[in-house]
């Protein structure tokens, strides 16, 4: 007897919420309907969806849409460790930022999640060897973002960067999984070493805004830093500094600082 042979579709909980979303935003907003049918509704997977969104927005007269949406396509082929990054970054903003209150909001409005979702496909062309194609993300990101990340640069999972405005990431930093950093943001160089010569930042990190950590220096896990230092040197694992230069103030108050998003020291949380 022949065997029958049943198709199970694939079940995605967290596609299926973002396109309930946006066809409720629609609902609720029928002028939004161009932007979110082209965005959301119009594709049948979130790489699909964040495809076309990074092309959208860091196409120009120099390089067309249909390109860009062709090199992203290929990236999130080749390398579906992207498509987990950006799953767990969506996760992290919906948990950690307030003004989040749905799944669809960051790959609609937010540009922290939305750059760093480019960066990740510039820096998979850098890990292929196209040089010339990362740094042309590099200038796009950082011109339509105001995000400037080097494609070398490598970053974990599970990121949120709210606000996101004037973040500068060097060639050779290094930041965890689960890291949490607000608007103005620099893990940058001391001088004009060539080598190995930014942060290396742990994972579970909490980064207040403005902060500055420079140096090929690292920054224990679970650790926080907070808004406008200057950090210079090593910080241990779940310790708080700050100060300009930096220097420990305390414990970083709890086991998840980048998940708590409490940037409050000298006090119990």
């Amino acid at each position: 007897m022949a065997k029958t042979h049943i198709k199970v579709a694939n079940v995605d909980p967290v596609w299926d919420r973002i396109t309930q979303e946006a066809r409720d935003a629609v609902s609720a907003e029928p002028l939004m309907g161009g932007l979110v049918h082209a965005c959301i509704l119009h594709h049948k997977s979130i790489e699909k969806a964040l495809s076309y969104r990074i092309a959208a927005k860091l196409s120009s007269n120099e390089m067309s849409m249909v390109i860009l949406r062709e090199i992203t396509d290929e990236a999130y082929a080749e390398a579906p460790e992207l498509v987990e990054a950006a799953r767990a970054d969506l996760v992290a903003i919906y948990e950690r930022d307030p003004a989040c209150h749905r799944l669809l909001q960051p790959i609609l409005y937010f540009k922290g999640y939305q750059a760093v979702q480019a960066y990740r496909v510039g820096h998979w062309l850098w890990t292929q060897g196209k040089r010339d194609l990362a740094y042309f993300f590099q200038m796009r990101i950082s011109e339509i973002f105001g995000v400037d990340i080097h494609p070398n640069a490598r970053i974990g999972k599970g990121i949120m960067i709210d606000h996101a405005h004037s973040i500068v990431i060097g060639e050779t930093a290094v930041v965890g999984d689960n890291v949490s950093m607000l608007h103005s943001v620099t893990l940058g160089g001391t001088g004009k070493e060539e080598e190995d010569r930014h942060p290396k930042i742990g994972d579970g990190v909490l980064i207040g805004a403005g902060a500055k950590v420079l140096g090929n220096i690292r920054i224990g896990n679970c650790s926080r830093v907070a808004a406008g230092s200057v950090v210079l040197a090593e910080v241990p694992p779940c310790k708080t500094v700050a100060g300009v230069p930096a220097k420990i103030v305390g414990e970083a108050g709890c086991d998840q600082p980048s998940i708590r998003m409490d940037h409050r020291f000298g006090e119990k949380p």
